[in-house]
């Protein structure tokens, strides 16, 4: 198993979105890292963990994380799930109660999220219209940017960054409309009502996220019980990344909170 453990402390498994690679959260592993021992890894169905394995839905994804836990000899973690990895630590810590002291969900879709309907037609013919898919993104995003990075040079650091981790980590088109098709069915009801671990529930703020709107994510709140809420501000779905230090200050604060866990003095 292709298993990245990085930095010291309490554990928090990272599970990554649609696009399925772990490189492409790297700033917030940097960020978590300073206060954390982070776990993460690409989905199973990624050709970088074992080949790629077929997937049974999200209970097959479930699976690979009761494997990477047991794998590290870890007994319980906070599990954090950013977009569609949202689903997927749901769908963990509703099935597996006792290994998860904490469930963090960054950006999630929710039960009534709907694609948009040129995001549909790419899940149909993702090699034909994939490409448009990933050309369009940055022009999509910018506002997001210019507000979470101001400075015009930093923001092009960012990208060239982003460029390089998809040269590094090439998408799989295909793959990533397979996980569509998943998240175009998906009901989360029955899983939420499972929930029984302390929930944080990160957004960034309406206006600025233009991949999942922050009420389809916010409904979490509800959703699950004393679930609590969190804007990480001048972002949207992708402030792990673009914000990654207050990501990671919200996430160690409602841990440290909400779970009870401790910090070693060297640590804190």
């Amino acid at each position: 198993m292709n298993i990245v453990d990085r930095g010291s402390g309490p554990p928090i498994v990272l599970i990554p979105g649609i696009q399925g690679r772990w490189e492409y959260l790297q700033p917030a592993i940097d960020a978590l890292s300073g206060s954390f021992r982070v776990i993460t890894f690409s989905l199973c169905d990624e050709r970088s963990w074992h080949g790629g394995e077929p997937v049974q839905g999200f209970d097959g994804y479930a699976d690979q994380i009761r494997a990477v836990l047991d794998d590290r000899r870890i007994a319980r973690a906070a599990i954090c799930g950013v977009s569609f990895g949202g689903l997927i630590a749901l769908r963990f810590v509703a099935q597996h109660p006792s290994r998860a002291n904490a469930l963090i969900l960054v950006s999630t879709p929710s039960t009534g999220f709907h694609l948009r309907r040129r995001h549909e037609i790419y899940i149909r013919m993702p090699w034909i219209l994939g490409p448009l898919f990933l050309v369009e993104s940055p022009s999509r995003l910018r506002p997001e940017l210019r507000a979470a990075i101001p400075d015009a040079a930093a923001r092009r650091r960012f990208a060239r960054l982003a460029l390089a981790t998809l040269v590094r980590a090439p998408l799989s088109v295909s793959r990533m409309a397979a996980r569509g098709r998943l998240l175009s069915r998906v009901d989360v009801r029955s899983d939420c009502d499972r929930i029984a671990a302390p929930t944080l529930v990160v957004t960034g703020e309406r206006g600025l996220d233009y991949v999942v709107p922050v009420d389809a994510s916010s409904a979490y709140s509800h959703l699950i019980r004393s679930a609590e809420s969190a804007v990480i501000e001048r972002t949207g779905h992708l402030g792990s990344i673009t914000r990654p230090d207050v990501f990671a200050a919200i996430v160690r604060d409602f841990v440290a909170t909400r779970a009870g866990v401790r910090w070693p003095d060297a640590a804190a």
